[in-house]
Order: C-alpha cells, then sequence, then structure tokens
C-alpha cells in the first residue's frame, strides 16, 4: 500500500474519532429548521404539490386522530394487528410533528405527546417480544430492527414538539423511554447492532437520531462508531445465516456508510435493500448535516449517500420496479416513501439534479419539509426534466473491486440485460454468479425469482422469510446459470461464498447497436471456471434487439451441468420432441431441485434448438446450440411445496452431462406482438434459421447468427485479452477477420 494511500486513511480515521460536542440546538433541528419550517410556511398556498402533499397528510392524520391512540400490549409477528398498529402509530406520529409545524396548530403537538407518554407508561414495564423467531428480539416489535424503525420516526416527532413540552415532560420522556429503548437496541442487543447490515444501519440511525434531539453525546458516538466492547464472540451467525462478527470488524452508522457501498453507490445486499436501507442513512445523514456539519456525513467517500440514490433509481425496470437481485420482493418500486424521501433529499442537498424532478413528479408526493419544498417548486418552475436511464456498469465492494452488476439497455428500455457478477451481498446474498435477467420495457422476459417471502402477509409464516427462501430462492438452480453437479455455487455456504466475487472481464456500451458485458467466476466450483458473455444487439434482419449469450465452462473433470431459462409466459412451439410424465416427480432431492417438478424431457433434433413462448403480448425465441447428447427438460417449480408458497412458474432447462469444457451458446430474441382486442397476432416466428458456434478455444469462440433470409452475422470472442486496444487476426471457416479490442461483430 502506497505511503500517500496509508496516510489518507490515517486522516480519515483520525477524522472520524474525534470526539463529538453536541452543542444545545433550536428545535427543531433534525429534518425540519426553524428557518427551513418559516420558508415552508411562507409558500403555502403557492406550490402546486407541497399544497397537495400537506392535505394529502392532513388527511390521513385527522382520520387517526379521531380514532383515538391505541399502543396495544405486542403479541404479533409482522402482518398482525399489535405489530401493524404500532407501525402506524411511528408514522402518524412523524407525520403529526409535520403538520405542527407547518399549520401551527396544536392539536397535532398534543397528539403526539399524548402518543409519546402512552410509550413512556407502557414502556418501562415492557418485556421482551413473546414471538421468539428474531435473533434479536424487540419489545414493541418481534426484532429490534422494527423497534429501530420506530425510534428513527418517534425522534422526528419528538423533535418537532421539543419546544412545546415543559422540562419535566422531556426529562420524563426521555429517562423513562427514549434513553431506555436506545440501550435496549444496542447495549442490550450488541449482535444486531454491532455489525455491517441493513438492520444494523437503522439500529445506529435510531440511536444517533435520538441523541441529536436530546443533546446527548454518548448515544451519538455509540451511533457513530458502535459499542466497544460488546462482548461478542467471533464468527457468530444470525437465523438469516449471516456472520454478526468477524475479527477486526468495524462498527457503527461510519462503518455501515463506507463498507456495504461501492465507489459507485451500489449497495452489496441489493436494490430491495439498499431501498430499505437509504431511509436511515439519509434521514440520519440529513439530521447530521443540519446539526454536525463538519462531520460532513452527505460528502463522506465522496458523497457515495447521493450517488446511492443514483445508482438506486437506475436499477429499475421501465415501470419504475427494482430488479430483484439477492432478496428482493417484485413490485416494490421508487414509488415507495422511502424513495419519496431519497429523491427529496438528493435533489436538495445534491446538484439540484433537474431530472429527479420527473421521479417526483410520478411519485406524486413530497416530503413535508424544506426538501419536500424544493422538489415541489422546481416542478411549479417547470424545471423537470426526463430521468434517463442509460446502459451502465455498477461496481461492488468498499473499493469497487469485488464484481458489479452491468445493466445494458437498447432504446428506451426496449430491451434491458441485468446482469449479476457481484460479492455475496451480505446474508442476503444469493448463490447465483454470473445470472441474469431480460426485460422487455416493464416486462419480465427472463426473471429472476427474487425472494420467498410475503412481506406483511400474517398468513405466510407471520409475514416473514420462508423456509423455502433457503430451499429454493437462495438456490443455484432457482437462477439462470450455471448448476453443476446439482450442487449450489460455494456448495451453499455463506462463509465460503462471502470469501470470494466474480471479476469484470470487460464492458462495453460505446456502440449502442452492440453492447457487451463480461465476467469470470474461478470459485462457484473447485476445478470448474466459468466466462459469460452477454450482448445485446441490433442488427438488420431482425424487428428487434435481441440477447446473445455465450457460457464458457472450462473444468478439471466431467460434469453434469444444467442451464435453466425461467421464461415469463405460455408455450407456444419448439422444434424438438420431448415426453411428459404421467405422474410428476421432482428433479432430484436437494439444493433447490426437490422444488422442480419434471413436466417434460427431450432431446435436440437439429444444432439449433428453438423454443418459443408468448409473454404479455408480445413473442420471444429462445435458440440454443445444441449437441446431441444433450438432454431438454421442462421444469415447474412446486414440489415440495405443500404450502404453496412457491409461484407456479417455468423453465426450459439444457442438461449436458460427462462433459468437463464446453460452451452453451443461445440468442433470446423478442419479436413480434400480439393484441387480444384485435385479436391480431403479427410476425410471430423467429428471424433465426441458425446459431452455430463456428469455433471454440481457448482463445477464441467464434459464433454465426444466420436469418431466414440467408444473412449471417458472427459474433467473435476473445477468451483471454480483454484490451480494447489489442489487435486480432482470427481466421474463422476459411474467412480471415481482423479487429481491435475483445469481440468483433459484423456480416459472416
Amino acid at each position: 500500500m502506497s505511503k500517500m494511500k496509508i496516510s489518507a486513511l490515517l486522516l480519515m480515521a483520525a477524522t472520524l474519532t474525534t470526539p463529538l460536542t453536541v452543542q444545545s440546538q433550536e428545535h427543531p433541528n433534525l429534518i425540519m429548521t426553524k428557518t427551513g419550517m418559516e420558508k415552508v410556511r411562507k409558500n403555502l398556498g403557492n406550490v402546486p404539490l407541497f399544497d397537495a402533499s400537506v392535505q394529502s397528510v392532513k388527511e390521513e392524520v385527522d382520520a387517526e386522530m379521531a380514532l383515538g391512540i391505541d399502543t396495544p400490549i405486542p403479541k404479533d409477528f409482522s402482518g398482525g394487528y399489535t405489530h401493524q398498529r404500532h407501525k402506524l402509530n411511528f408514522f402518524i406520529a412523524q407525520k403529526a410533528g409535520a403538520l405542527y409545524q407547518i399549520l401551527e396548530d396544536d392539536k397535532y403537538a398534543k397528539y403526539v405527546r399524548d402518543m409519546l407518554f402512552q410509550y413512556e407508561a407502557m414502556y418501562k414495564d415492557l418485556p421482551v417480544h413473546p414471538q421468539e423467531r428474531s435473533y434479536a428480539r424487540g419489545k414493541l416489535f418481534w426484532q429490534c430492527l422494527n423497534d429501530s424503525n420506530w425510534l428513527v420516526y418517534m425522534a422526528q416527532a419528538y423533535d418537532a414538539i421539543y419546544d412545546t413540552l415543559s422540562e419535566q415532560e422531556r426529562d420524563k420522556l426521555e429517562n423513562n423511554l427514549f434513553k431506555p429503548f436506545a440501550d435496549y437496541i444496542s447495549l442490550e442487543n450488541p449482535k444486531f447492532y454491532n455489525r455491517v447490515h441493513n438492520h444494523s444501519t437503522w439500529g445506529n440511525a435510531a440511536v444517533g437520531m435520538i441523541a441529536l434531539v436530546m443533546d446527548d453525546k454518548e448515544l451519538l458516538d455509540r451511533a457513530l462508531y458502535g459499542i466497544e466492547d460488546d462482548g461478542l464472540p467471533i464468527g457468530g451467525v444470525d437465523n438469516d445465516g449471516g456472520t454478526i462478527k468477524v475479527e477486526g470488524q468495524k462498527k457503527g452508522f461510519l462503518a455501515n456508510l463506507e463498507d456495504p457501498f461501492s465507489p459507485d453507490g451500489y449497495y452489496t445486499e441489493g436494490p430491495y435493500y439498499q431501498r430499505y436501507a437509504m431511509y436511515p442513512f439519509l434521514i440520519f445523514g440529513l439530521a447530521m448535516n443540519n446539526v454536525k456539519p463538519e462531520m460532513k456525513v452527505f460528502s463522506h467517500k465522496d458523497n457515495v449517500l447521493l450517488k446511492g440514490v443514483d445508482a438506486l433509481l437506475n436499477l429499475t425496470d421501465a415501470d419504475g420496479e427494482f430488479f430483484p437481485l439477492n432478496d428482493g420482493q417484485k413490485g416494490m418500486s421508487y414509488f415507495t416513501p422511502a424513495l419519496v424521501t431519497a429523491v427529496d433529499i438528493a435533489y436538495q442537498y445534491g446538484d439540484q439534479n433537474p431530472q429527479l424532478l420527473s421521479i417526483a413528479e410520478k411519485q406524486n408526493k413530497v416530503l413535508l419539509d424544506q426538501s419536500g419544498l424544493a422538489v415541489a417548486m422546481g416542478i411549479r418552475d417547470g424545471k423537470a426534466q426526463p430521468f434517463v436511464k442509460n446502459s451502465l456498469n455498477l461496481t461492488d465492494g468498499q473499493n469497487g473491486d469485488q464484481g458489479g452488476v452491468g445493466v445494458l439497455r437498447y432504446g428506451n428500455e426496449d430491451l434491458t440485460l441485468v446482469f449479476k457478477y457481484a460479492a455475496q451481498g451480505l446474508s442476503h446474498g444469493h448463490y447465483d454468479k454470473l445470472s441474469f435477467s431480460l426485460y422487455e420495457k416493464g416486462d419480465e422476459v427472463i426473471q429472476d425469482y427474487g425472494l420467498a417471502r410475503f412481506v406483511n402477509i400474517g398468513q405466510k409464516g407471520g409475514g416473514n422469510y420462508l423456509k423455502e427462501n433457503k430451499t429454493w430462492a437462495k438456490t443455484t438452480i432457482a437462477h439462470n446459470t450455471i448448476s453443476q453437479n446439482e450442487e449450489m455455487h460455494f456448495d451453499g455456504k455463506y462463509q465460503v461464498a462471502s470469501q470470494h466475487h466474480s471479476d469484470l472481464y470487460f464492458y462495453d456500451d460505446s456502440n449502442k447497436d452492440v453492447q457487451v458485458v463480461s465476467a469470470t467466476e474461478a470459485n462457484a466450483y473447485p476445478g470448474t471456471e466459468l466466462h459469460r458473455t452477454m450482448a445485446i444487439i441490433k442488427t438488420d434482419g431482425f424487428e428487434k434487439p435481441f440477447l446473445l449469450d455465450i457460457m464458457k465452462v472450462k473444468a478439471d473433470k466431467k460434469n453434469q451441468y444444467d442451464f435453466p431459462f425461467y421464461f415469463m409466459g405460455q408455450v407456444l412451439s419448439d422444434n424438438f420432441d420431448y415426453e411428459s410424465p404421467e405422474t410428476l416427480k421432482p428433479l432430484g432431492d436437494k439444493n433447490g431441485y426437490q422444488h422442480l417438478y419434471l413436466e417434460g424431457k427431450g432431446k435436440p433434433s437439429s444444432d439449433s434448438t428453438q423454443f418459443s413462448w408468448l409473454g404479455e403480448g408480445k413473442y420471444y425465441t429462445l435458440t440454443s446450440a445444441t449437441n446431441k447428447d444433450d438432454e431438454l427438460l421442462f421444469t415447474r417449480m412446486g414440489a415440495n411445496d405443500p404450502d404453496f408458497n412457491l409461484r407456479r412458474e417455468a423453465a426450459l432447462m439444457i442438461r449436458r452431462d460427462n462433459t468437463a469444457d464446453t460452451s452453451f451458446v443461445s440468442v433470446i430474441e423478442p419479436h413480434g406482438s400480439y393484441s387480444p382486442v384485435s385479436e391480431l397476432s403479427v410476425n410471430s416466428n423467429s428471424s433465426i434459421d441458425e446459431l452455430k458456434v463456428e469455433l471454440d478455444t481457448s482463445k477464441y469462440t467464434a459464433v454465426s447468427i444466420k436469418d431466414v433470409k440467408g444473412n449471417a452475422n458472427i459474433f467473435i470472442l476473445s477468451n483471454t485479452n480483454a484490451s480494447m486496444s489489442k489487435q486480432h487476426k482470427l481466421k474463422v471457416d476459411g474467412k480471415t477477420y481482423r479487429w481491435k479490442g475483445p469481440y468483433y461483430f459484423n456480416k459472416k
């Protein structure tokens, strides 16, 4: 390590360990400020979106106030009444506090005060939550994570009405409720609090937020730097499979800000949990910006929090839904309140990017603070510009050197590839190196399953993770990548997987008609190296862009390889014969195979196997270069699933047995359309006549694609030299090709 880098690290360490002095501040001072609220009140009635947001929140809060305050004794998992009631309470209290500051109506301050004192009365004698499933049980909720949610929001409510309370009232709340609450989620639950994880981010932010309101230096130090001596053993594992403590592990909010984010703003747990974590990151970051600006939290790690908002918005499909990498519930989108917060704060405290305003317009609501006002004023004044999502490559890892995620987009998201070659992603990671999913506009073409959980639906495991998340959703065979000998990548062992990551071979989106991302994986299976190259190509002879997929396998022994494509839609046609069993049986007995029914089994009838389906009014064809000994398997999820926890979705799987080195080459081709209204079918047939591997050596792989009119293109990949300046010369099928860079594409 260079002396310059060491010096920089020492300087940063010195900065982050400087003792903090929290000086008495006026209130509110966390999210809202005195001057900010004065500006808000001055502009009431003149900023339509802000006024509409205030009115909407007012109607919601007034309706709840009319019902009275209910703080029931906790007993339920997420989805149950007591859980939902306490959750709604902290949302409403925070909003009521904001309304008090904006409208200056004492009824809202009284409502928050009365609710806080109801919690003060119950919390003193409140036992640990009766549900025992969590590794860190809360008191109001079944896990400390949700207790931390409560404190993050209630700290804002308390700050908003702080000046309306007497000194005696504040002392009572702080000594009987807030300090014990902060101590419980931190000192009494160090395995929850002292780690790098979205759980701890919430815990750190909760303690930090209330510390800033109460002017408590000890609590603020604990929030930023963690618990110094937590007494935890090295190597403990929580019930999610995540390591609780490792040797030399940093802790506290600043560690959570530093470690999980790459320099590009990608969060290693994936976009679903980045969305969840961004709220405490940004809210506490904003509070620190207002109260302790000298800490420069927003500019920490080269503005990584603000970069994170941009990265997160780019990890969405055309409908604004997050790509379900790792544990991720499908349908979660940038319309969630956490992203309203993210967009507003990023606009106000970033460079006031006018593209963010177009996202805010779609969200159609803003925060009730100065950042929400700034966004609403920008929209009112016509400053909004379309948020343009281009192709991009996001690095993973603290230093951006642990793989990443490549997103290739053609046109206005006409075709979007999501290629995952990232690190494990902490306890929410899946065992799916070099996997992918594919979208046309907002529709899934080839899907990633996401998580096995029905969040907050009590009938499904209390709304918590289901056992099928481990037995299916995390497994390798559940994803569109190679499974070897029916085993999982890294044998499904978290500790092993966390030590490794895939590596980028090259990424090139300089030519919009031929965009390529390529990565390698050398540790998923001992003795086997994987190299996958994926390209979105638009060329003559094809109505739409298509995806070319080359998975090259190098192994030190013969293996069985399974290569699934989880297509979304109705099977239309194929060019091979297969048999369907009279009785459905599981494909295997472990590693996810036990959840797959075998619905059909056949053999290729030609070197170019084709399979077509109809999805959301559009046609798709998978064309694969196959061998005569390959097996073609139709599978469907649902075996060994008596509680119907899994969706009944299908895949076509190519099985290649008794093979060492090999390559799987396929094209996924969108084409045509079907309207159930006009009943008009357009271009329902594939434009590909033949897909052929012309050459496959250690140095080069050449693939030709011939259309039905006899025209042929060739894609040549340099397998060992990814330099953009390297000159290549290669003879393929009697013709010599010359090019510069890692690949060639043009007429054959």
